[in-house]
């Protein structure tokens, strides 16, 4: 395995080299990109500047026959925290980049000018890049589709919309999913904005010829990868429940827990919850001729995603996450499904974070701009952000400059990125998640709904302070450790209900590179990826003051439970003491 270095900023144009690993050997995924961010930019950079870099590594285990492994990380300094980011996605291009031989792509410098590029890169001729002016402010749907005539069928593709191009710190990059549509994203922190910063617009990913990755024992390999996806076809959230209804399945869920935060973190249930939940969504799709149950990726044996389909059973997008069903739905006050699909297209094809722009949707709506529930008016307002108006530019850099420019205190944001779907009050766990992850407010840095809600790996009372600072300081340790396998971060629900699948995700990594590691070996990767990214956001500028939530949600209680966030500061700052 190689990486890839395309310094865009050369002074002949775009120069192109491909190096050994070196001291980055053995790692992966997040491990990678934010040993490669931490080591190489500089915390103090401008995130659109020369000094930055953007960083895109399948994981360890990506391009093998492993189940799973078709998640890929984006790093770079993030143009929406100021810090280190990490964002992760689905779709196909993991599994080909790897197949190609490369461990990451590093785009460094900046090209002089608005020149925009697409790279392609195949297994014959390697790296190829050339400027493309007609693909100028194409949305990623229209882009994929050109990209398809003249490449063929046998591709994945990396892509941004029209915010990355506008540089917008809500923008995402786009990863095509199997049937070659922009459907998977890495979402979070604005890395589209530092890919359009970079002057990339696509970069297009042959796999006719690309080989699998093989085991250096293939018996155990094989073994142990049988014995992983059991483990998942057993455990009754992804051998059942999300193979059914997806990621949605969580709305009546958390909504029936008091914890689904409606009208901009006002209440703690959605009286339209039902209307728009994993079980009508699944529903709608299949009596429409749709999909209820889908893959993102060859591998992938959970199948959690789906096809979304109009009245006339024509493709819309995919099935809406449940973030994005929250982030658009019950946070905006909107309980129309074909509304909420709508607006996860237009967020695909702009290339927007789902979340981000919920959010902000939602702190518009609290400033005046529309009224909640009134779904025609989110949709203007997200059309406003493809169309590049001076609106569309102040909505498309996230729910904090919203807030700043329209006078709005209440906004649900740390570290200057929105908070996800669950209230961290009625979910103390997840809570101290988005106060102290090094990525802003994310669930996925350490989701500890499990054992909030869902009563995976134990039970930690949700609505009480005890225990939530170790909840969430170990599930970030043992995250930080899967999203550098490549694997889908999912497999956490059997691994932490069964040992057996947890030893099975151990043997399958040992089998492929002939290591011996041990479950305390994935916990001291974690800690060190962790202490990497935390070094890199200290000499960032941040300090205790930036894991904090907003002082609202520590002074309004949230109905039904009537409770505030409780966990003190002086234990917070106690999540990485280890």
């Amino acid at each position: 395995m190689k990486i890839l270095r395309i310094n865009m900023g050369a002074d002949n144009g775009p120069e192109i080299r491909t190096e050994e690993m070196g001291e980055y050997s053995d790692l992966g995924g997040r491990g990678l990109t934010s040993a490669i961010v931490s080591k190489e930019v500089p915390p103090r950079c401008h995130p659109l500047g020369p000094d930055n870099k953007l960083v895109i590594a399948p994981g360890l285990l990506s391009g093998s026959k492993a189940a799973m492994s078709g998640r890929i990380s984006v790093g770079c300094k993030s143009p929406l925290t100021g810090g280190i980011k990490e964002a992760n996605s689905g779709g196909q291009p993991a599994q080909v980049l790897a197949k190609l031989g490369y461990a990451a792509i590093v785009l460094e410098g900046k090209p002089k000018g608005n020149t925009l590029y697409k790279i392609f890169i195949n297994n014959d001729e390697g790296c190829k890049i050339e400027p493309d002016e007609s693909l100028k402010m194409l949305g990623n749907y229209d882009l994929i589709d050109k990209m398809k005539s003249e490449y063929g069928e046998e591709i994945a593709c990396i892509s941004i919309g029209q915010a990355g191009e506008m540089k917008l710190a809500s923008a995402t990059i786009a990863f095509t999913d199997m049937e070659l549509r922009p459907t998977r994203h890495a979402g979070r922190g604005g890395v589209g904005a530092v890919m359009g910063a970079k002057g990339v617009k696509v970069i297009v990913l042959d796999g006719s010829n690309a080989k699998t990755k093989e085991a250096k024992d293939p018996e155990a390999f094989k073994d142990a990868n049988r014995r992983l996806v059991d483990g998942l076809k057993k455990h009754p959230i992804t051998g059942e429940g999300l193979p059914k209804y997806g990621t949605n399945i969580l709305t009546n869920i958390v909504n029936e827990a008091g914890a689904y935060p409606a009208f901009n973190f006002k209440q703690g249930t959605f009286d339209g919850a039902d209307k728009i939940s994993g079980e009508t969504t699944a529903e709608v799709e299949e009596s429409r001729g749709g999909k209820a149950t889908h893959g993102c990726h060859r591998g992938c044996v959970i199948r959690c995603s789906g096809i979304y389909v109009d009245k006339n059973g024509n493709y819309l997008t995919k099935q809406p996450e449940y973030e994005t069903v929250w982030a658009h739905g019950g946070n905006c006050g909107i309980d129309d499904l074909d509304t909420i699909a709508l607006l996860d297209r237009l967020d695909d094809d702009y290339g927007i974070d789902t979340i981000e722009m919920g959010a902000t949707i939602a702190v518009a709506m609290e400033a005046g701009l529309a009224k909640f529930g009134d779904g025609e008016a989110a949709v203007r307002l997200v059309k406003e952000v493809g169309q590049g108006t001076p609106l569309g530019r102040i909505l498309g850099s996230g729910a904090e400059v919203t807030g700043k420019v329209f006078g709005v205190e209440r906004v649900p944001v740390v570290k200057g990125q929105a908070l996800p779907a669950y209230d961290p009050r009625a979910v103390q766990g997840i809570g101290v998640t988005y106060a102290t992850s090094t990525m802003g407010a994310d669930h996925t840095a350490g989701y500890a709904v499990t054992a909030n809600l869902l009563n995976v790996g134990g039970f930690v009372d949700p609505l009480k302070p005890e225990g939530q600072v170790e909840l969430s300081r170990n599930l970030q340790i043992a995250t930080a450790a899967i999203d550098s396998t490549g694997m889908c971060l999912f497999i956490a629900f059997a691994l932490l209900d069964q040992p057996e699948t947890f030893q099975a995700l151990l043997d399958l990594i040992n089998a492929f590179y002939g290591w011996n590691l041990t479950g305390d070996d994935v916990t001291e990767l974690g800690k060190s990826i962790l202490k990497n990214e935390r070094d890199f956001n200290i000499r960032a500028g941040f300090t205790s003051q930036h894991d904090r939530l907003p002082e609202f949600f520590l002074r309004e209680a949230l109905p039904p439970h009537n409770v505030t966030f409780a966990v003190k500061e002086e234990e917070l700052d106690k999540v990485f003491n280890w």
